[in-house]
């Protein structure tokens, strides 16, 4: 993966420089609060996949950093309306923006972000490109709304579960793949490759960070263990190890879970059980097989070095640690 690294590192300071430079033209009053969120950095993986998608098949104009930092502005949108929903304390290593500006700032610049992520895309003149980012945050509402309902509820099924995460992470990750392919002008078919690909690699995704939350050590993933489980979040290591146990220790677990009763030594020893059955092992094995899907729809894409860049993203997902 080393060209890939070696391109995350041309790309990655560009793409700063277009998200600080945005927001430094709006009002004096909310550049504080986003300086906070973007300073927290990440892989800037969805304008990155936007980047090669457009690149791989042909395009070459350069408003492509406004439009690929689009779906950043909206993923962050997404990130500070989920960290007060979750009451997350942190944010890639940095306080959450709600504990330092306050809940109603942190909401209402989620909302500039959503709005500026909007009208930079909608500045192409493509309806196409508005209509895919407006399904996706459609779609990411709707995966976080089903995660909520689900809190706590050990009754959860697969399928309950692969909707959960395919709406709050995968369709974002598919819209910025989608999006290169209709800046490019690809056809029908590619822009459905794209997609494919795009969706596939985004529950990948998030089946792998869902299989770290139950890894060895907090060190080794940079969060807490057990992380989801604290919120009250049953993902599918969690559902793996339910299905398995017998059916007096699944009423126990079901119960602790739905009336917060588990205690801290509850979930580390909780953790330890799904680690030694190997749920997170199957976790990332079915990340595995939609990274196949995935590598089936970029298969379709023509020759370039940027496909094979794609490829390589395909097992950095594949192998990431955290």
């Amino acid at each position: 993966m080393h060209e890939l690294l070696s391109y995350l590192e041309v790309e990655q300071p560009r793409i700063n420089a277009v998200l600080d430079s945005e927001t430094e033209m709006l009002d004096e009053l909310v550049r504080p609060v986003l300086r906070h969120v973007l300073k927290a950095g990440g892989k800037r993986l969805r304008p990155l996949l936007t980047l090669l998608t457009a690149r791989g098949l042909g395009y070459t104009g350069e408003d492509i950093y406004l439009r690929a930092c689009s779906l950043e502005f909206l993923h962050s949108a997404t990130l500070l309306h989920d960290d007060i929903l979750d009451g997350a304390a942190l944010r890639r290593g940095f306080p959450a923006t709600h504990l330092v500006f306050g809940q109603t700032q942190a909401i209402l610049a989620g909302d500039v972000l959503l709005a500026l992520g909007n009208k930079l895309m909608a500045e192409s003149g493509d309806p196409r490109l508005t209509a895919c980012i407006s399904e996706a945050i459609m779609h990411t509402a709707l995966g976080e709304i089903a995660e909520i309902a689900h809190i706590r509820d050990a009754t959860l099924d697969f399928e309950g579960y692969l909707a959960i995460i395919t709406g709050k992470t995968a369709y974002l990750i598919q819209a910025a793949c989608m999006c290169g392919a209709l800046l490019a002008k690809a056809g029908a078919t590619i822009e459905q490759a794209a997609a494919d690909f795009g969706l596939n690699l985004g529950i990948a995704f998030q089946l792998v960070d869902d299989a770290l939350d139950y890894a060895s050590t907090a060190e080794s993933v940079g969060k807490p263990v057990g992380a989801d489980l604290r919120e009250g979040k049953l993902t599918l290591p969690l559902l793996h190890y339910l299905q398995a146990a017998d059916q007096p220790e699944r009423d126990d677990l079901a119960h602790k879970i739905k009336t917060s009763e588990l205690t801290d030594a509850d979930i580390t020893a909780l953790v330890r059980r799904v680690q030694s059955m190997g749920a997170d092992r199957q976790t990332r094995d079915l990340a595995g097989r939609y990274l196949a899907k995935a590598a089936a729809g970029l298969d379709l894409f023509p020759e370039s070095p940027e496909k094979a860049l794609l490829s390589q993203m395909i097992q950095y997902v594949r192998t990431r640690e955290k």
